[in-house]
């Protein structure tokens, strides 16, 4: 009998026989950098020439490893693979594909301290934040297989005399799934996984700053059995396959995880009807936000500027769920500031294998430099920079920790996702003026409120607008099957990752009705 769901455990760093299991992953890793991985099409590895090349983002001197590139060709090839696959795929019970995701599920366990050394290296994660993915990939799984047993069953109707009445739910086909690099082992997994386990296949186009972490995912796939084509492995960039791969006439439905910006060109784009094309394409899109959290006069304000940052810079703040917001109504402001620059002048930032380290690199370059143009941003937008302000990229991609207060709410700093670790605080002399600044902002992800006021709870309840609320804790870290993920507005299709509405978006409902 199939236990009850429940989430996987994090590891308790704190003891030293997790530490020296993690310094052990760390150096099995290391002695591994620098290898060259395959494409898998159809349970065929196939190496390119031209590579995608993976650095260290706190060592930006050493490779993780090169991943070969597929073109259009490949991709052509890719979808076809896929479409061939789903014909013997779909026919597979339920209850059959569920039992490959618990395989995966058991195998992550005993790599879990590898799986996450590897998002230390290549995603600059600290000990706690890669293990925490590790964790989630895991939980989406376990998850995601018993929805699938759930759903196979048979669905409630309304009786009807002297007709036999059914429903049940069918899988799409082909799917695209383009996951993010910042929980690239939990986000890609739970992105691919999903569709797959509904019947679905598809054309896995990872994120080029973390390919060899997918790879590692399809390492396992392939371990617990995964018939051949099912899940198919396309490194490549966005201009060279992404949009052949979303415009594919044989493609159903696009499952992405990003910017703003490329998540509505993926919806634009997948809204035209390609020649021989014959079905309307699904999008399910995440795509980030700009997460307020609000403390209030009356609240444990210790316990409120912890939750603050814990939510701003876990991660370098490189969550779409990241408080970068901070609204404070009325007389708490001053003694907020006073107990935030505290707080944050003690963490440390430094590369992310070292133990103890809070915040470790951002990612790239790019990165780095989009970054400290918006701490630039925020000097020049008047506001007063409490803390931070300073980066160092001649080893890694470091920036400390940055606070400006005094912000004003339509600032740019106070509206544009910076996915950095970067807090604007602002100032609201109500909560009704906290929750009106709040709300003005094209985003709608996740938000906080920190207060003692049942009213005023009450209120953000019916009026805050973001798909993910939490009171009197952190905006990060929603568990799978616990706080289903996903937002509003310009956050995307809210589309619940880890909840039981979710695999319905990669299938169909068909009523079969038969009269005696």
């Amino acid at each position: 009998m199939l236990i009850p769901f429940t989430n996987e455990p994090l590891t308790d760093f704190t003891r030293e026989e997790n530490q020296k299991k993690m310094k052990e992953a760390l150096q099995k890793i290391k002695s591994c950098l620098g290898r060259e991985y395959p494409l898998i099409i159809g349970g065929e590895q196939i190496y390119t020439e031209e590579k995608i090349v993976s650095y260290n983002p706190s060592c930006h001197s050493e490779v993780i490893g090169r991943v070969s590139r597929a073109d259009r060709a490949l991709a052509q090839r890719a979808v076809e693979t896929a479409a061939e696959a789903f014909l013997s795929w779909r026919q597979m019970p339920p209850e059959a594909r569920a039992r490959y995701l618990f395989k995966a599920a058991a195998i992550m366990r005993k790599r879990k301290h590898e799986l996450s050394a590897w998002m230390v290296l290549e995603a600059g994660k600290n000990w706690a934040e890669a293990d925490a993915d590790t964790a989630e990939a895991i939980d989406f799984l376990e998850f995601y297989g018993r929805e699938m047993i759930r759903l196979a069953q048979p669905q409630p109707v309304t009786p009807y005399p002297g007709e036999e009445n059914t429903l049940e739910y069918l899988p799409l086909g082909v799917g695209v799934i383009i996951p993010p690099w910042n929980f690239p082992l939990a986000i890609l997994t739970g992105t691919t996984v999903g569709p797959v386990v509904a019947g679905n296949t598809v054309v896995l186009k990872p994120a080029s700053n973390t390919p060899v972490i997918a790879y590692m995912f399809m390492e396992i796939m392939q371990e617990a059995g995964l018939p051949p084509g099912v899940i198919n492995f396309l490194p490549g960039s966005g201009g060279e396959i992404g949009d052949f791969l979303v415009g594919h006439p044989l493609v159903h439905f696009i499952n992405f995880t990003g910017s703003r910006d490329v998540g509505l060109h993926i919806n634009s784009l997948a809204a035209r009807i390609a020649p021989g094309q014959k079905w309307i394409k699904r999008v399910a899109a995440e795509m980030g936000g700009k997460d307020a959290i609000i403390i209030d006069e009356d609240c444990d304000l210790e316990e409120a500027v912890a939750g603050v940052i814990t939510s701003a810079y876990g991660f370098s703040g490189q969550k779409c769920s990241a408080c970068s917001r901070l609204i404070v109504v009325g007389d708490a402001y001053r003694p907020v500031l006073e107990k935030l620059a505290e707080r944050v002048a003690q963490l440390k930032t430094g590369p992310a294998e070292e133990y103890g380290t809070d915040v470790g690199p951002v990612i790239d370059e790019a990165s780095y430099n989009k970054i400290m143009g918006y701490i630039q941003i925020g000097r020049d937008e008047g506001g007063h920079l409490l803390a931070g302000g300073r980066g160092d990229n001649s080893r890694g991609y470091f920036i400390w920790p940055t606070v400006f207060a005094d912000v004003a709410p339509r600032a740019r700093i106070a509206q544009e996702e910076i996915f950095g670790p970067v807090l604007a605080v602002i100032q609201a002399k109500t909560f009704d003026e906290a929750i009106a600044i709040a709300n003005d902002t094209e985003y709608g992800l996740t938000g906080g409120v920190y207060s003692r006021n049942r009213a005023h709870l009450e209120k953000a309840r019916r009026e805050f607008h973001v798909g993910n609320l939490y009171f009197n804790r952190k905006c990060t870290g929603a568990l799978v099957g616990v706080q289903p993920f996903g937002g509003f507005k310009m956050s995307g299709t809210n589309s619940k990752a880890g909840g039981r509405d979710y695999l319905k978006l990669f299938m169909q409902a068909k009523s079969i009705s038969e009269r005696f």
